[in-house]
Order: structure tokens, then sequence, then C-alpha cells
């Protein structure tokens, strides 16, 4: 396998470039919506946007959910690197049970979009490209209920995401070790 090619995967020490990008693809995805999420709920029925942003939040939502399967796969396909030298049993358990919190959290709360977007039987059109069909419409008050269930998850994913930046963080500054490193395709220290 050439080197390009090779350093698409994971090693025993770090990310590929594929898992790296997925990371901080999604992660920025996120924010955006998160953000747009925040905007478009005080949007009035007058507003010109008011049709617009929940076209393009659901739109980017079904896109980001292809890129989560896509994900999932890419891991399940790949090796994980290794924990750092030097990090303890206590913080590698919690870092697999974040990990393992972000995933659950980013498919609910996608499942819970979905529920919400096609509580009205409608399908959900993607950017007018192609469209994702209402399957479960029969939950009593579904739009609602999946609308709360939605924002609550919504700001637990931005809580968890914030402590995980200052896990990251304290790794690189503190303990100075590659955990940081390792995720943004740097590798290990020169």
């Amino acid at each position: 396998m050439s080197g390009k090619l090779k350093r698409m995967f994971n090693t025993d020490k770090t990310y590929g470039l594929v898992a790296i990008l997925l990371h901080w693809l999604m992660a920025l995805v996120i924010f955006g919506l998160f953000g747009l999420g925040l905007y478009m709920v005080e949007l009035t029925y007058y507003d010109a946007l008011y049709k617009t942003l929940p076209f393009i939040h659901k739109s980017i939502g079904i896109l980001l959910a292809m890129i989560f399967v896509l994900r999932i796969v890419w891991r399940l396909v790949n090796v994980s690197p290794a924990p750092v030298a030097g990090m303890s049993a206590m913080e590698e358990r919690l870092a697999g049970l974040v990990h393992r919190a972000f995933y659950l959290l980013i498919a609910c709360i996608m499942f819970s979009g979905y529920l919400i977007s096609t509580a009205d039987g409608k399908a959900i059109s993607v950017f007018d490209l192609f469209s994702v069909p209402a399957s479960i419409t029969s939950i009593p008050e579904q739009e609602d209920t999946a609308g709360l269930v939605h924002q609550y998850l919504a700001y637990s994913l931005i809580a968890l995401v914030v402590l995980h930046a200052a896990a990251a963080l304290k790794h690189h500054f503190v303990k100075r070790d590659v955990t940081l490193r390792r995720m943004l395709g740097l590798g290990e220290k020169s």
C-alpha cells in the first residue's frame, strides 16, 4: 500500500486522514446546526427565513446522518489507536464512555429531528435533490414531544462537546501528551 493511501487509515498510534476529516466535519456541522436551530426557533411566521432555515436545517441534518453512518462504518473497519501513554485506566474508561455517549446522543438527536420533520406525514426534502419518506407518524403529540427531546439532547451534546474539548486541551497543555495532536493529524512530537 502506498504511503498516501496508508495515511488514510488509522494506525495503532494515530488516526488516519479519513477519521480526522469525519471527526472535524461532523463537529463543525453539529455546531452550525445547533446555532441555526437556536436562531430559527425564534423566528415568527412573518419572518422572511421562517420556511427557508428549517428546510436548510433538515437538509443538512439528513446529510449529516449519512456522514454519521459512514463514520460508524469507518470506525468499525479500522483499527482504533491505542490509548495515549500515561493515560490512567479511569481516563481510558471515561474516554470510551464519552465517545459512546457522543454516538448515542447524535443518533437520538437525528432520530428525534426526523420525528419532528415527518410528524405531518410528509417526506423530508433534502435540498430538493431527494426525499426521505415519513414512516412514523402515529405518536401522540409527536412533533412537540420529539421537539423537546431534540432540544434537550442538543443542549446535552453541546455540553459534552465542551467537556470533551476541555479534556483535549488539558491533555495538550497540562499533561503535554499527544491526544490532541493525533486528532489534528500531527502525530507524535518531533
